[in-house]
C-alpha cells in the first residue's frame, strides 16, 4: 500500500501491531514481534524501520540479543526507547538508557549491516513540560551511537526547533498527532524524519467503531466510505 502511494520507507508500529492482534500496546511478545517484522520485511522491498519498544529485555546480553534477532529479521533500522523492560513503570534513568543504546550500537554493529538505530525518549508523553530533560537524553545518545534521536510528544514550532538545535547534527524524528503542522512546516525547523506512530491505525479503527455503531442503530451509511473490492485487490497483487 505504502509503495503503492509512492512512500519510499515503512515503519512497524508496537500499538497499531498489538490492536491488530487483539492485545493492547505492549502487549505482545517479542517472537510475535520478530515474526511480524520477518512478514514485513519478506512481503515489501522497502526500506522497514521496526518500532522495537525497549527490545524486549531489561538485562544487556539479552538487549544485545534481541537487537541482533531484529536485524537478522531484515530490517532496515530499529528503535528502542527507554521505557522500563523490568516490569516496573517508567523510564531508565539516563546513565541507564545510555548505557542501553549502547548496547544496542554495538550489536548492529557486530552484525555488519548498516541498521539505522533510533534512540527514544519517551518523557514528553507524560509530561510535555520536560523538554529540557528528553533534550538531555537525546544529546547523550548521540553520543551513545544513535543514529537519529526522537522524543514522541514535543510538539510546537518553537519546542521542536530547540530540540532541533540542541543535537545537530544528528537528525531528529517527529511523532504527528495533530494535523497542525505540515511536512514542510516540520521541514522548515529542520526535523529529517517523520512519524505517525499508531495514528493510521487509530483512524482506521476509528472509521471501523463508527460503522460498527452505525450498524448497531441499524444504519449500513458507512459502507460509503470503504474502498472498492477490485482496487484493494489490484494494489496487493502487485505490490504484496
Amino acid at each position: 500500500m505504502t509503495k503503492h502511494l509512492g512512500f519510499q520507507a515503512v515503519a512497524s508500529t508496537s500499538s497499531g501491531y498489538a490492536w491488530s492482534m487483539g492485545h493492547p500496546d505492549y502487549g505482545v511478545g517479542r517472537d510475535e514481534v520478530l515474526r511480524h517484522l520477518s512478514a514485513l520485511a519478506a512481503a515489501i522491498d522497502l526500506p522497514l524501520n521496526a518500532d522495537f519498544e525497549s527490545g524486549f529485555a531489561h538485562e544487556l546480553e539479552e538487549l544485545a540479543a534481541n537487537v541482533t534477532l531484529a536485524v537478522n529479521a531484515g530490517v532496515a533500522g530499529l528503535s528502542i526507547e527507554d521505557t522500563r523492560a523490568d516490569g516496573k513503570p517508567g523510564y531508565y534513568d539516563k546513565g541507564s538508557a545510555v548505557e542501553r543504546i549502547r548496547v544496542a550500537r554495538a550489536a548492529i554493529d557486530l552484525t555488519g549491516e548498516d541498521v539505522i538505530l533510533v534512540a527514544r525518549a519517551e518523557i514528553l508523553l507524560r509530561d510535555p513540560s520536560r523538554l529540557a530533560e528528553a533534550i538531555e537524553k537525546l544529546e547523550a545518545f548521540a553520543d551513545a551511537g544513535a543514529d537519529c534521536l526522537y522524543a514522541p510528544g514535543v510538539w510546537g514550532r518553537e519546542d521542536i526547533a530547540t530540540m532541533v538545535r540542541a543535537v545537530v547534527p544528528k537528525p531528529v524524528n517527529i511523532l504527528v498527532r495533530a494535523p497542525d503542522l505540515s511536512v514542510a512546516d516540520l521541514a522548515d525547523l529542520g526535523v529529517r524524519r517523520i512519524s505517525v506512530g499508531g495514528s493510521l491505525a487509530r483512524a482506521a479503527w476509528g472509521g471501523a467503531l463508527r460503522m460498527a455503531e452505525q450498524m448497531k442503530a441499524g444504519s449500513f451509511v458507512g459502507l460509503e466510505g470503504a474502498a472498492p473490492h477490485k482496487q484493494l485487490n489490484d494494489i496487493f497483487a502487485k505490490f504484496g
